[in-house]
């Protein structure tokens, strides 16, 4: 990914089963309510770390916020999103997941909370997904202020959203195609 370099990654990715999946749920405003033992194994948490914390604390530099924005704005409008993330093990590491991220509603059909269910990615996809995060990530560093880094990324996805001619759901499986 991108030469920019936080001194606090290692650079070693890790990887789990193919048949594994990393488990999390949070509530409404992303703070930990769940986490199942691959992703306790997998992030180098512990239970005791993790629930009641805000979700970002996984958040790693080389993720475009663009791909956040889109994930929250779809999930906080009451629907389903995947996306390739990268995440940041709590030693420095790093794992790439294909993320599958739902609300969870109550009876009375209001959304409670989230639930990610996510596998590994497949290799292959993310060479694909790495040069289209990186395109972000520089159009966001190349900003001097926080809003206007979100604004250039998502104009800079926009745009190849419609020169695709598909939306962000759309183009997410096309990467795997």
């Amino acid at each position: 990914m991108s030469t920019h370099r936080d001194p606090s990654l290692t650079g070693v990715e890790r990887t789990f089963g193919e048949d594994e999946i990393i488990v999390s749920k949070t509530d409404l405003n992303g703070k930990m309510t769940y986490a199942n033992e691959v992703f306790l194994r997998i992030s180098g948490y512990r239970e005791d770390e993790v629930l009641g914390a805000p979700h970002s604390m996984l958040r790693h530099p080389e993720m475009p916020r663009i791909v956040f924005k889109r994930l929250w704005d779809q999930i906080a409008a009451g629907r389903e999103i995947f996306a390739y993330v990268v995440n940041r093990c709590k030693n420095g590491d790093h794992y790439w997941v294909f993320a599958h991220i739902t609300p969870t509603f109550d009876a009375a059909g209001r959304v409670t909370g989230y639930h990610s269910n996510r596998r590994r990615a497949d290799a292959d996809v993310l060479a694909r997904v790495k040069g289209i995060y990186d395109r972000l990530l520089a159009a966001e560093r190349a900003q001097d202020s926080k809003k206007s880094a979100m604004d250039a990324s998502e104009e800079l996805l926009d745009r190849l959203l419609a020169e695709a001619g598909m939306s962000y759901d759309e183009f997410v499986f096309t990467l795997a195609a």
